[in-house]
């Protein structure tokens, strides 16, 4: 992040994805690819064998401006190193905390000028690299904005991530029954449109802390705050005066339309194409460039990336759920085959049997979108999956290890899922305390 100045003593930063890929490249995790790629699958590409190496990639979309990056968060690693952590539990109480923000707005921000920062952008809004990734998308996707709106009845705002199809007139945006949808709703209630800013290539903890459904009211850019160790620079978009992260490369201002449009298909987290659905039109009014160095963030739709970023802050409730009912939560993982949001494996620290089954009702009330949770003891790896299959295989027995939860309220991204109306499974794969020499792992001694 390049200081831009202080304020009472708080060095002040430009949160920017150009200081992001200079960091990525010094380390030889920048993978550039000097041809303009064609808008369609050709990203998509790009994207998988950036992902494949675990590096980040840079690219032009040909006639379209500004230049590209993805997988910037391609790795648990990488996530870390924009935390500033250097442990799943370091990492998770710092996610953790930055869910308890109670403070003013004044002590999260400082405010500057807009103008000193950004440019008209030259063209309109389908000169922006949109894409299509998959044959069956519905459209061509600006697949990783963060949207801010004020709320109607307080003085405060919401910022959230959604993906925008480009349809005549503007964006098709995928709304879900969360903040922005609640304000959208009580807006039109009123007969009037939403104003709205559309904030594109944000920086990486910018974008997780807009991932977090913090209660409503609760300003997301503030949660970003506590995450990045600093007051968060903002600027005030010129016609709505809405606060947008200063460093942000491309800002879009319009309104969230009464009018519905056709949106989607298009690729989820559980790499299945999500259905069409009539969704509101936002019509954009004005385009705003960053003067140094814009990019131009695309997210791989169900890749390591996409999953990162809505899989680990569940991971941090996960764990400061189940943290609360047993002695000590090892690790926590979300699986990349469940999408990293429908299947996690716990490894935990007992003193009493019942503690498996506590931690799984635990995990099941940290993630409600959890189906699937297997329990292990401390000495299986969850990031092992023979290890863990090992443990299912050695100390799982149904009659007393298997909980099943009828017809509870899970995931509307699971297909077979009822409206998101789903059975719910644990798997407590614990050996008993009382036999524990019996189900002791083999080991070489120490010299």
């Amino acid at each position: 992040m390049r200081s831009i100045g202080r304020l009472g003593g708080v060095s002040e930063f430009l949160w920017s994805l150009k200081e992001v890929i200079d960091d990525v490249s010094n380390r030889g995790e920048l993978m550039i690819i000097e041809k303009p790629l064609r808008d369609e699958y050709e990203p998509t590409r790009a994207l998988m064998e950036a992902e494949k190496l675990n590096k980040a990639v840079f690219f032009q979309v040909a006639g379209k401006r500004p230049p590209c990056v993805g997988n910037l968060v391609g790795s648990r690693q990488r996530l870390y190193q924009f935390l500033n952590v250097e442990s799943d539990v370091e990492a998770y109480r710092k996610l953790v905390a930055a869910m308890s923000v109670e403070r003013e707005f004044s002590d999260w921000f400082s405010e500057y000028s807009f103008s000193e920062l950004y440019i008209p952008y030259e063209g309109d809004y389908r000169k922006l690299p949109s894409i299509k990734f998959f044959e069956k998308d519905g459209g061509y996707y600006i697949d990783a904005s963060v949207l801010v709106a004020k709320t109607p009845e307080m003085d405060s705002y919401n910022a959230s991530v959604h993906r925008l199809m480009l349809v005549d007139g503007g964006f098709a945006v995928r709304l879900v029954p969360r903040h922005l949808f609640r304000i959208y709703e009580q807006n039109k209630l009123k007969g009037l449109e939403t104003p709205v800013a559309v904030a594109v290539g944000v920086h990486p903890v910018v974008f997780i802390a807009s991932s977090i459904s913090p209660p409503y009211g609760v300003f997301e850019f503030s949660l970003a705050s506590v995450l990045g160790g600093s007051r968060v620079p903002i600027v005030r978009t010129p016609k709505y005066g809405l606060p947008v992260v200063a460093g942000t490369s491309v800002i879009m201002e319009g309104k969230i339309t009464l009018d519905l449009v056709n949106e989607g298909p298009f690729v989820d987290l559980l790499n299945l194409y999500d259905v069409v659905r009539k969704q509101p039109l936002i019509r954009v009014e004005s385009i705003y460039l960053l003067k140094d160095n814009p990019l131009f963030h695309v997210i791989l739709p169900g890749g390591r990336e996409h999953k990162i970023f809505m899989g680990f802050p569940r991971e941090a409730l996960i764990w400061d759920s189940v943290r609360k009912v047993v002695p000590k939560v090892v690790k926590v993982r979300l699986t990349s085959g469940g999408g990293q949001w429908l299947h996690a494996v716990i490894s935990i620290e007992r003193n009493h049997e019942g503690d498996g089954k506590n931690a799984a009702l635990a995990a099941f009330a940290g993630h409600p979108s959890l189906k699937h949770v297997v329990i292990v003891d401390s000495d299986v790896d969850p990031d092992n999956p023979e290890d863990v299959e090992w443990a299912i295989a050695t100390r799982f027995q149904a009659s007393r290890g298997l909980l099943v939860i009828r017809e509870s309220r899970g995931s509307t991204l699971d297909p077979s899922s009822e409206d998101g109306l789903t059975d719910k499974v644990a798997v407590v794969a614990t050996y008993p305390l009382s036999q524990k020499s019996f189900f002791e792992k083999p080991r070489l001694p120490e010299g």
